[in-house]
């Protein structure tokens, strides 16, 4: 066991063999997770967690755009961390921030007025050309 305040340490193969319904364990970020307890409780059900069982689970997870809840909420199974030399570089990806800064209204204004005045100029010169 490690003592208080030291992080365990698990190399792949160690975090391998836990890939059943009764022992689930995940790597996230070069952490690694035992989800077994959480198998009943997970939202998108428990065969998406045994499926990753024992293995390099980091891409699936952001690829599904967990929630900052769900972030909190995964501190609570890590039971300690993959070793030095078997750790990826994975970015983890933000959560997405809904204020609209200056750039993305101009693009968005840009997205709808672009088309209103291709229109009115087409429709002025239809009229002109063919006298309706």
């Amino acid at each position: 066991m490690a003592a208080e305040g030291e992080v365990k340490l698990y190399s792949r193969e160690e975090i391998s063999k836990h890939n059943s319904n009764k022992n689930t364990w995940m790597i996230i970020h070069n952490n690694v997770y035992d989800v077994t307890e959480f198998l009943n409780e997970h939202p998108g059900g428990e065969e998406v967690l045994i499926e990753q069982g024992g293995k390099e689970a980091t891409e699936n997870f952001e690829d599904v755009g967990h929630s900052s809840d769900a972030r909190e909420m995964m501190k609570k199974y890590k039971i300690g961390e993959l070793i030095e030399s078997e750790r990826t570089n994975v970015p983890q990806k933000s959560e997405p921030t809904w204020n609209a800064d200056q750039k993305t209204e101009d693009s968005s204004m840009r997205s709808w007025l672009v088309p209103l005045v291709l229109g009115l100029v087409a429709t002025i010169l239809y009229r002109y050309f063919f006298k309706v």
